[in-house]
């Protein structure tokens, strides 16, 4: 076919082990993101990265050229220290709710390109959608502007920034080949260095509910991160956080905003509160040019500006920069079912895989803004007696179905599980 680029030799090179060269990768990602490779020819080489690997170069080099298919933002040197934070997700995971506006009080930019629900995890824009007026689409000149005027900004990338990536993307999803660790490093990146942001917080989640499962894979994905991410002149810190369960106790999108908020305004968030000061910490260390373990003066600073209201107020100025009218937001009321202990014990498993993906799938036929989904009343290792609460469902009319995929979900026994650490491991 004419117009096509010849991607045989580039498949079979890597389908033998071969290492690429920096022009192979530039050309292919050209070719690709210009619709002159065919789709077959691009899975096969995706199935061959999945099988025969990258080395730390290549990967550099694919982040590299998806970045540059499209607009890199720049930033004015005078700005001062611009920070940006991603997550590779999980059940229950609102940290960037937190900590972006809590580092942004603290003096750091923020620039943080987000995105949306995927299999089993929410995304932290249709979590913000849930205010009302509130838009997560920005021109790229629009969300510049308003990380200068008020410190941070959570939007979707706008068409122009990394559209390989975005293309490959969907590909690799179309074609199950997700789980390759220098793909995903480089899928993360690219969008990062898109984003012109010279300092980047990274959490690589592990456990049932994140996307990794092990912690040796998710180990070595955020050392490959941190390293490409050198290679590309970018000061990255990843930590490797635990998500066997999950990590708010609400999941849906209008509940688990609304507990976000409750952490805002100085309630007890338990591990989300934890993470989401230690990231702050994390974000306003890189910010002040400190690597390293974070320094207990900068935990000391996030803590104080959440505790008294800077990390609030600065949440609500982002959202009504945004259209967002926060006092519209419909505060969770009374839950439609409650699902309660058939017996005493001890909470041994909650699958928090199943729960998440049940509330995405719902949702997804749900009108934005619904207050929906599940709170956790108990969590793992905490003990119960029968008749008490394990959680609370919303949702008028789909709350009895979701109440008994619930119940299923809890196990309720005589052994708690083993404590994990909240964070395994830092890289940068």
């Amino acid at each position: 076919m004419s117009g096509l680029w010849a991607a045989a030799g580039f498949v079979e090179k890597k389908r033998r082990g071969g290492e690429h060269s920096r022009e192979e990768i530039e050309d292919f990602v050209a070719a690709y993101a210009a619709g002159r490779v065919e789709e077959a020819q691009a899975t096969e080489w995706l199935r061959a990265v999945m099988q025969a690997g990258m080395s730390l170069d290549e990967t550099a080099w694919l982040t590299d050229a998806m970045a540059r298919s499209g607009r890199i933002l720049t930033w004015d040197p005078g700005l001062g220290p611009i920070v940006d934070k991603h997550s590779t997700g999980g059940v229950g995971d609102d940290v960037s709710l937190i900590a972006v506006p809590l580092a942004a009080a603290c003096g750091v930019k923020v620039t943080k390109l987000s995105g949306r629900a995927l299999g089993h995890t929410g995304g932290t824009l249709d979590k913000l959608e849930s205010i009302p007026g509130l838009s997560t689409t920005l021109t790229a000149d629009a969300f510049q502007r308003q990380v200068v005027e008020v410190g941070c900004a959570i939007a979707g990338a706008s068409t122009d920034l990394a559209p390989a990536d975005k293309k490959l993307y969907a590909l690799r999803h179309r074609t199950q080949t997700v789980a390759s660790i220098p793909l995903i490093a480089a899928s993360v990146l690219s969008k990062k260095i898109a984003g012109g942001a010279p300092n980047l917080v990274i959490d690589v989640k592990v456990g049932r509910c994140a996307f990794m499962r092990t912690v040796e894979g998710a180990t070595d994905l955020a050392r490959t991160i941190v390293e490409v991410g050198a290679r590309l002149k970018r000061t990255t810190v990843a930590l490797v956080t635990d998500m066997d369960a999950p990590l708010a106790s609400s999941i849906g999108d209008a509940l688990e905003l609304d507990e976000a908020l409750r952490v805002l305004e100085g309630g007890e968030g338990g591990r989300l509160a934890e993470l989401s000061l230690l990231v702050a910490g994390v974000m306003l260390d890189l910010a002040q040019g400190h690597t390293g373990e974070p320094r207990t003066s900068t935990q000391d600073m996030v803590r104080e500006a959440l505790l008294g209201g800077a990390a609030l107020a600065k949440f609500e100025a982002m959202v009504q920069a945004q259209g967002g009218r926060l006092a519209a937001f419909p505060r969770p009321g009374r839950p439609h079912e409650i699902v309660a202990a058939r017996a005493s014990g001890v909470v041994e498993e909650i699958d928090g895989r199943a729960i998440g993906e049940a509330v995405v799938a719902a949702q997804a036929h749900l009108p934005k803004g619904s207050v929906f989904g599940v709170r956790l009343c108990r969590r793992e290792g905490d003990e119960v007696k029968q008749g008490e609460t394990l959680a609370e469902i919303y949702g008028a009319g789909v709350a009895d179905q979701m109440a008994h995929l619930v119940r299923q979900a809890i196990r309720v026994g005589r052994q708690a599980p083993p404590p994990r650490p909240l964070v395994f491991t830092r890289f940068g």
